[in-house]
């Protein structure tokens, strides 16, 4: 099927726009339509992107079902998957019918609250296939709109700032990223992305007030859209949108967010930062594992005194992303196939502790930790799955949370052990605010008489578990099927990475060469 790939894409689009035109009323009839309507274009949209897995080749490290045709005023359309993108293409498609399943409490504005989803669900995967700059940037930039409305109409109290928060740091972070594509069309003289993975920016050591760039033009482009994909992993310390976002966010808007947004900024890391500024990004990578480790640190640290669920886990979150930047420049294979690793993983993962969250809030309108304890008592199955989540958020052996850390520091390890040494104390750190969480709301004796008339899960909230359930454990006892897709294309990036900064010599007896070169 030669339009695979838009198809898949603008399918839940068209949904959003039968929805729009066609249901009217805002009665429960009118609403529950909507909810199906949503629910069904989501299933669909993930049964027809299995023919995407299915087609895909793993041994070809190219892209794969390419569609290329001219677009607007001389602009390309472009789409295309490799093995670095087939997966987040993946997990898209599987977690949007889960999101809106976990969706139907929702009781105002229905039909626009599933409009946006079905939206976003496009725009996301817009990001993860378009092969030309251009259409990268507006699918980029565009999701934020849909998210801004989710947050600001549907979320808490706080809902106004938070949704202003998350929308001016992700937008203000992608300005530089603009100017910085302006700056390669202007050399490379094409939009085109898979041209654009060949072209060999300048990587010759340059001076700006007197300040001596190292790696010359790839370390400006590298620094460009360093400051985009770093407020959308977020990283520290420009992470402080996260918290708010979450906690004000309505349940499925905290999936989403937790389970693919954040994965965009990893995905741009892999897809531009690496391969087409090589020389820039082992310029700057110590700069990247300081950062990375401080993370890791400081908000597993920050997570221990929350009293908040939701911001714990969102914290949590940004010490987990700190893995995957770390993974990511460690440049080798082990690092990469651990920080992608980690990326799927931790969709699963982190989407499954927030439904977890929303599963009693639902029930008490609280998200205090203080306002809950003894939940095993009334909940059994509710406390069991909270429990799976929890042990694969810190990384227990047989679960997929393992497998992406342990790749990550086998990868950093190679290249400099401290920081593996520092990025391992994540891992106690987290077995501590993990544990602290789940002790404080499932065990001990039921003493609050709010909870002792709460109820279990019901077989809708299992059902939407089931899935998670069965992908972290079976991604953590057997990784190859998802190891051998991402691995041909992952040796192929780290080969390229390697050849260009050998190529690059950024040894300091020529880099004072150049310098020296420079000032005269």
């Amino acid at each position: 099927m030669s339009n695979l790939l838009s198809i898949v894409t603008f399918l839940p689009a068209l949904a959003a726009v039968i929805l729009a035109l066609f249901l009217r009323g805002g009665d429960e009839a009118a609403n529950r339509n909507a909810k199906w309507l949503a629910l069904i274009a989501t299933t669909a949209t993930f049964v027809i992107s299995l023919f995407i897995l299915f087609q895909f080749d793993p041994s070809d490290t190219g892209f794969q079902m390419v569609e290329d045709r001219e677009w607007l005023l001389g602009l390309k359309y472009k789409m295309g998957v490799d093995g670095i993108s087939v997966l987040f293409v993946m997990l898209t498609t599987f977690m949007m019918p889960l999101t809106i399943a976990a969706s139907w409490e929702v009781k105002t504005r229905v039909k626009e609250y599933m409009i946006a989803f079905l939206v976003l669900e496009t725009l996301m995967l817009g990001v993860f296939m378009a092969l030309d700059l251009v259409l990268f940037y507006l699918f980029f930039e565009a999701g934020l709109i849909p998210m801004f409305l989710i947050i600001g109409i549907w979320g808490g109290k706080e809902r106004i700032y938070a949704s202003f928060k998350f929308f001016l740091y992700t937008f203000l972070g992608s300005v530089l990223m603009l100017v910085a594509m302006v700056a390669m069309y202007s050399e490379a003289g094409t939009t085109d992305i898979e041209q654009l993975l060949t072209h060999n920016f300048a990587s010759e050591t340059f001076s700006v007030l007197g300040i001596q760039v190292i790696g010359g033009m790839q370390t400006m482009l590298f620094i460009a859209f360093f400051a985009s994909f770093a407020v959308k992993m977020p990283m520290w310390p420009v992470h402080t949108w996260l918290p708010d976002a979450h906690v004000q966010a309505p349940t499925a808007g905290s999936v989403v967010l937790a389970a693919i947004l954040l994965k965009m900024g990893g995905y741009g890391f892999l897809r531009f930062s690496l391969p087409m500024f090589p020389v820039g990004s082992d310029v700057m990578a110590n700069f990247v594992f300081t950062l990375s480790v401080v993370a890791i640190i400081y908000t597993s640290l920050v997570a221990l005194a929350q009293e908040d669920m939701k911001k714990l886990i969102a914290y949590s979150s940004v010490a987990h992303m700190g893995y995957v930047t770390m993974g990511i420049f460690a440049a080798n294979q082990q690092g990469i196939d651990g920080a992608i690793f980690q990326m799927i993983s931790h969709g699963f993962i982190s989407g499954a502790l927030f439904l977890c969250v929303g599963v009693i809030y639902d029930r008490m309108h609280t998200r205090e930790i203080d306002a809950y304890g003894g939940l095993v008592n009334r909940m059994p199955a509710y406390a069991t799955i909270f429990m799976l989540f929890t042990m694969a958020n810190v990384g227990l052996p047989g679960t997929s949370g393992f497998i992406g850390e342990f790749l990550t520091l086998m990868g950093i390890f190679q290249v400099n052990t401290w920081v593996a040494a520092g990025a391992t104390t994540g891992v106690i750190l987290s077995a501590a605010y993990a544990l602290w969480l789940y002790r404080r709301v499932v065990m001990g004796d039921l003493i609050k008489e709010s909870l002792k008339s709460i109820t279990d899960m019901t077989r809708r909230e299992k059902a939407i578990f089931a899935p998670l359930v069965i992908m972290t454990i079976w991604m953590g006892v057997y990784p190859a099927p998802i190891l051998d897709r991402i691995g041909p294309s992952v040796e192929a990036l780290v080969e390229h990475v390697d050849m260009a900064v050998a190529a690059a010599d950024l040894s300091p007896e020529t880099q004072v060469a150049e310098a020296a070169a420079a000032d005269e």
